[in-house]
């Protein structure tokens, strides 16, 4: 914390346009590759017209976004429906502010470290600015004056609380750990073992988290297309709707860094590269943490092209009734062991393991009693009802007696006066 503050404005402002261009060029690449991995997936090219290999087609899908026309539907609220976009997309950056990308550099004779800056607060405050972000999607279906935009906003902000809530429980326990919040101490907390290994169930439950809090597959219900058209943004068009775009790639990058920075020893360079002298010093550090970014951001391309989109039912169980429990037996768990004094990657793995376990059988066990028991009574079921015959639902059986009682009549050679069938039936309605 000691190193930040004395930076010259020059300095701040270069470091802001550093991180506002790495963001920028990470979402560019991360669209064309996504299209290129999710091809190959699916047997088939991906981009490969524009510029060599179509490594420009980002680009010109950009050019061509900005310069379609603007559309602004009839009815809509214009003022909140041309600053939901906003809303949407500069929460994403600001939370970039206060993530290490690497140690100590020197530039132009100033010594000043590969972050933007930082607060003992660091990841709540990242939880605070990630969570306004949803407004601009609430706003905008909102403010769209049509129904399914505003399910899908209604559907994101019921999503957000609740994966929020198991992304900061999995938070506490590397509090715990670290002794801080800040981003750069728990990354320094981290120098000899990185915290995947030390706290297994927080790293689980936050990728699980992290993927819902995107809006990304399998967890895109706030724009599922078979069941919402498009989604919050199904009105909006040209630049509005890239933004919208470019604040989901930024937020996908920016979740990826933050569980580079808590989990994966942020910018320390992995074993067994970090044996050798040197490569958590100057520039190199800038290297390792790109690379465990983008391997975070291939595991989503992953999960879009395998898994298939949940129910919203399944997706809200999944996170109230299985994250956050899970959340907070580890808290308890490790707030124990660290109470016990008890350190070491082994203890830690053991007992992440043994909770895991636990939770799978008793998941097994609820999934189990909740099974419905076989009906041993059978409803009766009378196949005249209404003045003409109808086959049974499940779970009826005919009634004998009131079918012999049609059918005796003409088996004794005696006409039915249909007049009876339907006051017979009218009854049975009533």
């Amino acid at each position: 914390m000691s190193m930040f503050g004395h930076d010259p404005w020059w300095l701040v402002l270069a470091k802001a346009l550093g991180v506002f261009a790495f963001l920028l060029v990470t979402v560019l690449v991360a669209i064309l590759v996504e299209r290129k991995v999710l091809g190959r997936m699916q047997m088939r090219f991906g981009p490969n017209r524009v510029g060599p290999f179509g490594m420009l087609q980002s680009l010109v899908d950009g050019v061509k976004l900005a310069l379609k026309e603007g559309l602004v539907p009839a009815g809509v609220d214009r003022p909140i429906y041309l600053l939901a976009p906003i809303i949407a997309v500069i929460p994403a950056f600001m939370a970039f502010a206060v993530i290490p990308m690497g140690g100590g550099v020197s530039v132009l004779g100033h010594r000043t470290p590969l972050q933007l800056t930082d607060m003992p607060v660091a990841v709540l405050y990242i939880l605070a600015v990630t969570s306004i972000g949803v407004y601009g999607i609430v706003l905008a279906g909102w403010a769209s004056g049509s129904t399914y935009p505003l399910l899908g906003g209604l559907r994101s902000s019921a999503q957000v609380v609740s994966y929020e809530i198991a992304m900061a429980l999995s938070f506490a326990a590397v509090f715990l750990y670290a002794g801080t919040m800040s981003t750069s101490g728990i990354v320094a907390a981290q120098e000899g073992t990185w915290y995947v290994f030390l706290l297994l169930p927080s790293f689980l439950v936050y990728v699980t988290a992290m993927v819902g809090e995107t809006n990304r597959a399998p967890f895109d219900l706030p724009e599922a297309e078979g069941e919402l058209v498009g989604g919050f943004h199904t009105e909006y068009s040209s630049l509005k709707f890239a933004m919208f775009m470019l604040a989901e790639y930024v937020n996908m990058t920016t979740v990826s860094a933050l569980a580079t920075t808590i989990f994966l020893g942020g910018w320390h360079a992995p074993w067994p590269i970090n044996m050798w002298d040197g490569t958590n010093t100057g520039w190199w550090p800038l290297i390792w943490f790109t690379a465990k970014v983008w391997t975070f951001l291939f595991a989503f391309i992953w999960l879009r092209a395998t898994l298939p989109r949940l129910r919203y039912d399944q997706f809200m169980a999944l996170g109230w009734k299985l994250l956050i429990p899970v959340s907070l037996a580890w808290i308890m768990t490790v707030a124990t062991l660290r109470s016990l004094d008890v350190t070491g990657v082994i203890p830690g793995i053991l007992t992440g393991l043994a909770l895991l376990v636990a939770v799978l059988i008793l998941l097994r066990l609820s999934r189990a009693r909740g099974e419905p028991e076989p009906e041993t009574a059978v409803r009766p079921f009378d196949p005249m009802v209404g003045g003409f015959p109808i086959p049974p639902l499940p779970g009826q059986a005919r009634d004998v007696d009131a079918a012999d009682n049609l059918i005796k009549p003409i088996r004794n050679g005696h006409p039915i006066r249909i007049d009876a069938v339907l006051t017979r039936g009218s009854s049975h309605d009533a």
